[in-house]
């Protein structure tokens, strides 16, 4: 009696043919298996901003500063005088005292602008997309807080009763704002909750913002 994957030859003479382990590592199926992580446990920080403009505004100026001083030292070097706006600058901070108002408002201007760069630097940015689960290894994906907030609000329409909808959707939490013209007010706002809870675990989100629902009559004309 013969097994899958025998082979009787003409002599009568069984013999096992060699199969292939579909899981072996190197064969096709191994190769096209799309890496995941289990249940989505990947992290998903925020994404990060680029600040082309504030790290090319900076860079210009401190190119344009080092150029400028450079060339005024090989001048000096080179047995001209000094530059005009150098000499000022060095007679000024001789003569002028630490608690000199105009020495007061350039440090803090300075400081400012360190600061700001500074909070440039440490801060991620793109507060307007939010991070998605990472099912894949390898993908992250991010969705806009305003593509986020119409989804929000075509889900809303569809509660019998309401009338029309505002979203606003935060980082933390997306705040809706209803209005009703029939059905009674708390029945409504129970069909929000429900739809809208179920609306923002389908968007995908590594973070579910919380639910914030306001219902109320539309204002009286006249």
């Amino acid at each position: 009696m013969t097994e899958p994957g025998d082979h009787v030859d003409p002599a009568g003479s069984t013999r096992r043919m060699p199969t292939v382990d579909r899981d072996e590592p190197g064969t096709p199926a191994a190769h096209d298996r799309v890496p995941t992580l289990e249940q989505g446990g990947g992290r998903a920080g925020r994404f990060w901003s680029a600040r082309r403009i504030p790290a090319a505004l900076l860079a210009l100026v401190l190119l344009g500063a080092a150029g400028l001083l450079l060339y005024d030292i090989a001048a000096v070097r080179a047995g001209h005088p000094a530059m005009q706006w150098r000499r000022s600058l060095a007679d000024g901070l001789a003569e002028r005292r630490l608690d000199d108002v105009a020495v007061l408002v350039g440090a803090g201007v300075a400081a400012a602008i360190g600061l700001w760069l500074l909070l440039l630097a440490l801060t991620p940015g793109l507060r307007d997309l939010l991070p998605m689960r990472r099912d894949r290894a390898s993908v992250r994906a991010g969705l806009d807080r305003t593509a986020a907030a119409l989804v929000l609000r075509d889900r809303a329409v569809e509660v019998s009763g309401v009338q029309s909808v505002r979203v606003r959707m935060g980082r933390r939490k997306a705040k809706v704002r209803a209005l009703s013209h029939f059905r009674e007010l708390d029945d409504v706002r129970d069909d929000l909750n429900t739809a809208l809870a179920k609306a923002v675990g389908e968007l995908g989100l590594a973070k579910e913002p919380g639910l914030s629902v306001q219902v109320h009559r539309p204002a009286k004309k006249g």
